[in-house]
């Protein structure tokens, strides 16, 4: 008898499926289910989100109130929907530094081997963060309404205003994505997502009125995002211009995600082949 005859017969093994955009999306939701779970069952991953909030809060309106605005009750009306913006954008470097440790402890390794959508673990990761939004901005009004801040629009504008800040933090989080995916190790991703964050907070209208700036650096806050989203939960909780500054704040997410997206999508799938 030959070796040919003894060899045994082939094997059909039939390609993997391709997973549908629906059910990807799906497993998507599952693993965000899983990060939702996990910070629940440990609070103790909440605890930067909870202190940032109170430390700025605090900080700002006793130490700097005085100075910017004559008293630090009629700063706290003027600090807190700034607040509200950079806490979410502060809270996003969570997604890009989380799936920086995931990659670098096997994680994704562990993912490949599931019969998942390969964007499972990244939509995932940036959906549970709505969590992380959600505290830091209720733990900051919290504070603030002790304080003494109120709104004067009611309630409908009010959470329009946390609704347009999540979705900001939503649109930066992609920024997070490409920095913890461009990051060598977990400790990188801090420092670098810092680099870029604080240009956008400090060079914008958050803590001070652009009119007593230089006019080099109006330009900039002029056309920094962060401005724009700023002015419409202003409008949105204290009165005033709203449609102007909300329209810009839209066509910045529109923007953001044009150019962050691909990026982000792009180093993803790099790191993780």
């Amino acid at each position: 008898m030959t070796a040919l005859a003894q060899r045994p017969p082939l094997v059909h093994i039939p390609p993997r499926r391709r997973i549908g955009p629906l059910r990807g999306l799906r497993h998507g939701l599952t693993l965000a289910n899983r990060n939702i779970r996990y910070i629940v069952r440990s609070p103790s991953t909440l605890i930067d989100t909870v202190i940032q909030p109170v430390l700025f809060l605090l900080v700002f309106v006793f130490l700097f109130g005085g100075a910017i605005a004559g008293g630090w009750q009629e700063y706290l009306q003027t600090l807190v929907p700034g607040l509200m913006v950079q806490i979410t954008l502060y809270a996003s470097v969570g997604t890009g530094l989380a799936l920086n440790t995931d990659i670098s402890k096997g994680v994704f390794d562990r993912f490949r081997s599931l019969p998942i959508a390969r964007s499972a673990p990244l939509v995932g990761a940036v959906l549970g963060d709505v969590v992380r939004y959600a505290v830091a901005v209720t733990v900051l009004l919290a504070l603030a309404f002790a304080l003494g801040f109120r709104t004067s629009t009611g309630l409908l504008p009010v959470l329009g205003a946390v609704a347009l800040v999540i979705v900001f933090g939503l649109t930066l989080c992609w920024l997070s994505v490409l920095v913890g995916m461009v990051a060598k190790n977990p400790q990188a991703v801090p420092g670098i997502a810092m680099a870029v964050i604080l240009p956008l907070t400090f060079g914008s209208n958050i803590f001070a009125d652009p009119q007593t700036m230089p006019g080099w650096l109006q330009v900039w806050v002029a056309v920094n995002p962060v401005t724009h989203f700023v002015d419409a939960v202003r409008g949105l909780m204290l009165g005033g211009e709203t449609a102007g500054p909300l329209m810009a704040s839209l066509v910045a997410v529109v923007l953001l995600h044009a150019v962050l997206f691909p990026l982000a999508i792009r180093a993803y799938l790099r790191r993780t082949r």
